[in-house]
């Protein structure tokens, strides 16, 4: 599904503070992205992940899982067929 913009509150965190969030499987289909517009030249670079977190950052609101970055790994596995997706997800609550 495609969002508009961030639903939930500003959390605030850093790079570090998403780097100290485990990594948890993720199904492709329960995913909202916050992003409505895609790089292709940031999909197809071969080193797309090379300065940034090698997993997706995703936010937990109100029973929803939000993409907030990370749609371009989340769109290479899709395309190589996969359902599952390895994420950090930052439960925020209400």
């Amino acid at each position: 599904m495609v969002g508009d913009g961030r639903p939930y509150p500003e959390h605030g965190l850093s790079n570090r503070d998403w780097a100290q969030i485990p990594p948890r499987q993720v199904r492709l289909d329960s995913l909202i992205t916050t992003k409505a517009m895609l790089d292709l030249h940031s999909l197809l670079a071969a080193d797309s992940t090379f300065y940034g977190d090698l997993f997706p950052h995703v936010v937990q609101w109100q029973g929803e899982l939000y993409l907030e970055d990370g749609l371009h790994r989340a769109l290479r596995a899709a395309l190589h067929q996969r359902s599952i997706l390895h994420a950090r997800v930052l439960e925020l609550h209400s």
